[in-house]
């Protein structure tokens, strides 16, 4: 059963009834079900399909590859190839033989086919520009985990695959509503609380998902799956980036540098925190992480494109890096014990930030503003004679001339705005409008995990938006 990916399921529909060949790329991180989709999508019906193998040699990917097109309907008169030319001539030779209509051919894990002087790319380019464009009966369809390696050697090529790609699929993380749903067809008996305290850790990643046990509650699937020793997703952080980054080491030292500064960074304040240096290399891995989901990139009202914020939003990145990093002598009561820590109530207000800078979506309909343009980023400013420093985690500047300024409380039991904390709001807005505009209304807004207890706080705001409706599709 597939949850949700109804735009991605019209795309690849569309792409399949085309009266001419179509080149697909699906993309996306590890874990999010590119190959799950595009195999339930078609069922039965692909002329060719094959999924490279992981750290063998070209040969070897060869011989693969043969005995593949051998089971699936290829003359065993057939030579087996010696380069990937050979290979794709014969893969040629099984379409011209299929009876099929259309013939679909899914290349999964294409970035691994692609070995140190095989000169995969270069026969692939030939496959389709050469022949399989020519004709119009053919469906193309890539993937591959290696997220970087698509968008360098594919999306971006200066070659003959220039443009190439008819249809880009990107696949990104399951919404709040779409977990909901997915735990509903598991069977999962979690309430919404429930859910979006996994979503904190796993974000929406369906197959961390999937591998819940339905007889324990999250918390116990969040200690026994990602802190425990011998847990199934203990080691996901390095396995995660190894196959998604081809050298992940540059990749893993923005990542550790973002982690630490929640607001993010400049351009200029990763390349000192992480002692990388400043070149093209360095905008690619900025680039590579934005697309994979990782990172989101944003401009205060106030400032050019060059001074740009970097700010990793990916939850289980940051869930890693605050606890299974440094997690030993983990047993079963282990994370239940934490959740009795400061360390981890700082945590899930954090960590309620980046789901909500997830669903900006929902936060807009919730709002009433969801048919006016906006831009979305953090704004933050540094003490001086006449303000203190102030922090805002999300504001919404609208083409209305109207800039919400979002306050996140995550609060399981609903949350009572207090003096201090109504002070400290109204103070952050007073400070915002010294920078901003005489034309721009500030107005304030109260995002919580769960309901808004009534008091003569609250009741000054207006505008007010509570877990369940961070669940709307």
């Amino acid at each position: 059963m597939i949850v949700g990916r109804a735009e991605e399921i019209r795309q690849l529909k569309r792409a399949y009834a085309s009266e001419y060949s179509e080149f697909v790329a699906v993309y996306g991180r590890r874990r999010i079900g590119k190959t799950f989709l595009i195999r339930e999508c078609f069922k039965d019906c692909f002329t060719f399909q094959y999924t490279g193998v992981w750290n063998i040699s070209n040969k070897e990917q060869l011989e693969e590859f043969y005995q593949n097109l051998i089971r699936q309907g290829l003359s065993t008169e057939a030579k087996p190839p010696k380069s990937w030319f050979e290979a794709f001539h014969l893969l040629e030779d099984l379409i011209i033989a299929s009876r099929q209509e259309k013939k679909i051919i899914f290349l999964d894990e294409l970035p691994w086919m692609d070995a140190p002087n095989s000169r995969f790319i270069p026969a692939f380019e030939h496959f389709w520009n050469g022949w399989a464009s020519a004709r119009k009966d053919i469906l193309l369809i890539i993937c591959g985990s290696a997220t970087s390696w698509i968008i360098n050697k594919i999306f971006r090529n200066k070659g003959g695959l220039y443009n190439r790609v008819t249809y880009r699929i990107r696949l990104n993380q399951f919404s709040l509503a779409e977990c909901e749903e997915f735990v509903k067809s598991y069977g999962l008996g979690f309430n919404r609380n429930m859910i979006l305290e996994g979503y904190m850790v796993m974000g929406g990643v369906p197959y961390y998902w999937s591998k819940l046990d339905a007889s324990k509650s999250i918390g116990q699937n969040i200690n026994n799956l990602f802190l425990k020793e011998n847990g199934m997703l203990r080691d996901e952080f390095n396995f995660i980036y190894a196959t998604i980054f081809n050298r992940p080491e540059k990749y893993l030292k923005v990542v550790e540098a973002l982690a630490g500064k929640k607001s993010g960074l400049t351009r200029d304040e990763i390349i000192k925190n992480s002692k990388l240096e400043s070149n093209g290399q360095l905008s690619g891995i900025l680039e590579d992480l934005i697309e994979c989901g990782f990172v989101r990139k944003y401009c205060h009202t106030d400032k050019r494109l060059r001074d740009a914020i970097y700010q990793l939003v990916d939850c289980y990145t940051l869930f890693y890096y605050k606890f299974v990093k440094a997690a030993h002598a983990v047993d079963e009561e282990y994370w239940v014990r934490l959740m009795r820590t400061p360390t981890y109530n700082t945590w899930c207000g954090l960590s309620f930030e980046r789901v909500c800078l997830l669903h900006t979506r929902q936060i807009k309909v919730a709002l009433g503003i969801s048919g006016i343009m906006a831009n979305i980023f953090s704004w933050h400013t540094k003490g001086n004679d006449y303000h203190p420093g102030v922090q805002i985690d999300l504001l919404i500047d609208r083409a209305d001339n109207v800039i919400s300024v979002c306050e996140m409380k995550y609060a399981p039991d609903g949350y009572e705005m207090t003096s201090k904390a109504y002070d400290n709001f109204k103070t952050k807005m007073s400070v915002l409008g010294r920078y901003m505009p005489a034309k721009k209304f500030i107005s304030p807004a109260l995002i919580t995990s769960n309901e808004v207890k009534r008091n003569m706080y609250s009741d000054e705001i207006y505008d007010k938006v509570t877990g369940d409706q961070l669940f709307q599709p």
